[in-house]
């Protein structure tokens, strides 16, 4: 494991330089879930949750969450993404939601943080929708899963499908 690139040698956070990186084709994906009460995925799979379509909503908070992931979190840069892909689906053994989230860019500096943010977004999204009818969900399994592009190099979760 190589040292934190946002630390300085000084032990001060500092914005990490990609200036004289070298430009690629960046992908990252992330994953995470909701887990629920049967009858409150029956309800959202149903599409009778009382504020409206949970899978829908959710999946435009992800995208928007991608798009403003250097305004919530402090050292990543503004990036211009190519594609935000978020993608919602039910899962009756958790039981709950699996979210994924899929970030590319042709640039200097990696997607992961987007993907990671597009989840946790998407996940939270699902909470605020269904809450009234479940308080009990829980949010877990948030990790990256891929990534491609940059010095270094591909990365595969060995524990991801």
């Amino acid at each position: 494991m190589s040292g934190l690139t946002h630390i300085a040698k000084n032990g001060e956070a500092h914005m990490v330089d990609v200036g004289d990186k070298a430009e690629t084709v960046r992908i990252a994906t992330a994953e995470g879930h909701v887990k629920m009460a049967a009858a409150t995925l029956d309800l959202i799979r149903e599409g009778n949750a009382k504020k409206g379509d949970v899978i829908g909503t959710a999946r435009l908070a992800g995208i928007m969450a991608a798009k403003r992931t250097a305004d919530l979190i402090p050292l990543c840069h503004p990036l211009m993404l190519s594609k935000v892909m978020v993608e919602i689906t039910d899962d009756p053994t958790l039981p709950g939601l699996k979210v994924q989230a899929t970030v590319k860019l042709t640039g200097k500096t990696g997607v992961e943080m987007e993907a990671l943010t597009a989840v946790s977004v998407a996940c939270l999204t699902i909470y605020d929708m269904a809450k009234a009818a479940d308080k009990l969900m829980e949010i877990g399994g948030i990790r990256v899963i891929e990534k491609t592009g940059g010095k270094s190099g591909p990365f595969h979760h060995p524990e991801a499908l």
